[in-house]
């Protein structure tokens, strides 16, 4: 499986302040990532720099070019969405799939036809008649049907319903599935994301406390739900991080042979969301 990007030393300072400090990592072809973290991780800052949209110390490599010194190869080949669309609102629908085709050579304007036919967005309507969460729709139909070998979302579905956010992802599975995509998500709607993605990189301050891939966090960390007498014994086992559940405890550990936390209560793999807050924080006991 080759490499789609190579980060290494990645740094960018706003001032005093370092938005990314120090980064490496390397994202696989065909992975779909979930870059997880606060606000102020520095998460859109260090997808900016993915994308030659700000400077940057260290060394990246996005399909084998520079952001920086050859941006416009990399966007040949790279598509992103951001939080807020920002599409010219005077055109109407099928004139702004006129201009897309005209400018990227690798647009498909059939297939953002198909993807706009399961929507309530016509190609006759104005870009700025339409809502917010069908703005969304047709910036994902022009970025799908781009042919693409990297998709970078930055809080795609910020302030859509979630019958809106719902249809979002599961078109975007259904494009991975039929295409040769790599996709890095940023979101904050973690649930609704977990069951698509193959790794996660979790980021806060600036640095990258984790990345790694979702069979690694299943075969590595364990959550224990723990009632009763049994809650002290669990909090003596050292641990990532708990949280308080009905009626216990449940806890995070990592290392630990689940035949030795059996005993003690309910088993699972944490979600991504229980991970990440549990790293985060650093509330176990876990040296």
């Amino acid at each position: 499986m080759s490499q789609v990007i190579k980060a290494s030393g990645v740094s960018r300072s706003f001032g005093n302040v370092k938005a990314v400090d120090g980064v490496d990592f390397r994202v696989e072809s065909g992975s779909i990532i979930g870059l997880i973290g606060p606000n102020g991780a520095g998460k859109t800052t260090l997808l900016r720099a993915l994308l030659g949209l700000t400077r940057y110390r260290g060394d990246i490599d996005v399909l084998g070019y520079s952001p920086l010194r050859q941006r416009a190869q990399v966007m040949e080949q790279v598509c992103f969405i951001a939080d807020t669309a920002v599409l010219p609102r005077w055109m109407r629908v099928a004139q702004l799939l006129d201009y897309v085709a005209g400018v990227h050579p690798r647009f498909d304007r059939e297939h953002a036809q198909a993807l706009l036919a399961d929507t309530d967005v016509a190609l006759t309507r104005h870009v700025g008649n339409l809502s917010k969460g069908m703005v969304v729709q047709l910036h994902l139909a022009l970025v799908m049907a781009i042919d693409a070998r990297l998709l970078i979302l930055d809080e795609p579905t910020l302030g859509l319903d979630i019958l809106f956010r719902k249809r979002f992802f599961e078109q975007i599975l259904a494009d991975y599935h039929h295409s040769e995509r790599t996709i890095i998500i940023s979101t904050h709607q973690v649930e609704e994301v977990e069951n698509i993605l193959t790794d996660v990189m979790f980021m806060d301050r600036g640095k990258l406390l984790l990345q790694q891939s979702m069979a690694d966090i299943a075969g590595q960390y364990v959550e224990l739900h723990a009632l009763g007498e049994n809650v002290h014994k669990a909090r003596g086992i050292p641990h990532l991080g708990q949280r308080v559940i009905p009626s216990g405890v449940a806890f995070i550990y990592r290392g630990i042979q689940p035949d030795l936390l059996a005993p003690l209560g309910e088993l699972r793999t944490p979600t991504v969301a229980d991970l990440f807050v549990a790293i985060l924080t650093g509330e176990g006991t876990d040296g």
